[in-house]
């Protein structure tokens, strides 16, 4: 069966497709492995910059070459690197086994350097940057300039309703008097403490080795600084943060508060939903009806507050 928005498995891909189809160039399968290629080939042109005494005379010229893998990457390269995962049976090692193929053909590469891909990596020095890496752009890209919108949205109701008088409710019955344009600035609010709190949530990524020591890098080349070189390779070329004490897999903890933070925002959100659902309900509010739509197949009559 072809894959489409209605064979989909989950409604994320079928139903709701035209709603998350920005997070596949960040979340997909496809993703997943371009972010890898890039992760392989900045740590590659990172160990040339070094250098490491065997590609010192690596031809630098040689880099923006190296990047168009990544930057060009095409759902066939991702399928080469499935194919390739047929026969390792390992996904990352496929990986490394497709830049080297890619490489190969390279005018000017000198064919002992691309041993030095994957040099003293395992595969969690990849899946634990890659990773991190495609949420953060994720979250820079699309979700906050989306929470954004809704922001600046939802700013401009407030200013244009701040002298629309309001009877406010407690416990669902007649209070005091307010404004709507302030009732909604309220929501302004909440949204942007918490995206500043958001903000301020360092992306980090395990990059050290099979343990997290650098031992093979070190037995390898005791003269360099690994974990130096680790912070700036993590910092310059990704916009990371390194985790400094590791085991061999990432410890995470900065993906339980980016989705702690995402949670909040969410529940304003809800918050939000749910009081413009009841000013629809206490008629504050009145819903065009659009031609065709049916709001029940029993009570043609009904608007439903489904996609106010």
């Amino acid at each position: 069966m072809e894959l489409s928005v209605l064979t989909a498995v989950s409604p994320i891909d079928g139903r709701y497709r035209g709603k998350t189809e920005p997070l596949a160039e960040y979340f997909s399968e496809y993703a997943l492995i371009r972010y890898r290629v890039r992760v392989e080939i900045e740590y590659f042109i990172a160990l040339c910059e070094l250098p490491l005494p065997q590609l010192q005379d690596f031809d630098h010229q040689l880099f923006e070459t190296l990047r168009d893998i990544y930057r060009q990457f095409t759902p066939a390269d991702a399928q080469r690197v499935k194919d390739i995962e047929q026969v390792t049976n390992h996904d990352v090692k496929a990986v490394e086994y497709f830049i080297k193929e890619k490489i190969a053909g390279l005018s000017g590469f000198p064919a002992e350097a691309k041993e030095f891909i994957h040099f003293g990596l395992t595969s969690q020095d990849i899946n634990n940057t890659s990773v991190p890496l495609s949420v953060r752009e994720a979250i820079d890209e699309v979700y906050l300039p989306l929470l954004s919108e809704l922001i600046e949205q939802l700013n401009d109701h407030a200013e244009a309703w701040k002298n629309v008088p309001m009877l406010a409710k407690t416990h669902g019955q007649p209070a005091s008097p307010t404004r709507l344009g302030k009732e909604v600035m309220v929501y302004v609010y909440r949204l942007e403490e918490q995206v500043s709190g958001l903000k301020d949530i360092p992306v980090t990524c395990k990059f050290g080795g099979a343990t997290g020591n650098y031992n093979a890098h070190h037995v390898a080349y005791p003269q360099y600084d690994w974990r130096e070189f680790g912070d700036r390779f993590v910092s310059e070329k990704l916009g990371l943060e390194r985790e400094q004490w590791t085991t061999q897999i990432s410890n995470y903890d900065w993906l339980g508060a980016l989705f702690d933070a995402l949670r909040r925002i969410n529940t304003i959100i809800i918050d939000l939903d749910r009081d413009f659902w009841m000013y629809i309900s206490m008629d504050y509010f009145k819903q065009k009806i659009k031609a065709g739509d049916v709001g029940s197949s029993a009570m043609p009559h009904k608007v439903n507050p489904i996609d106010f």
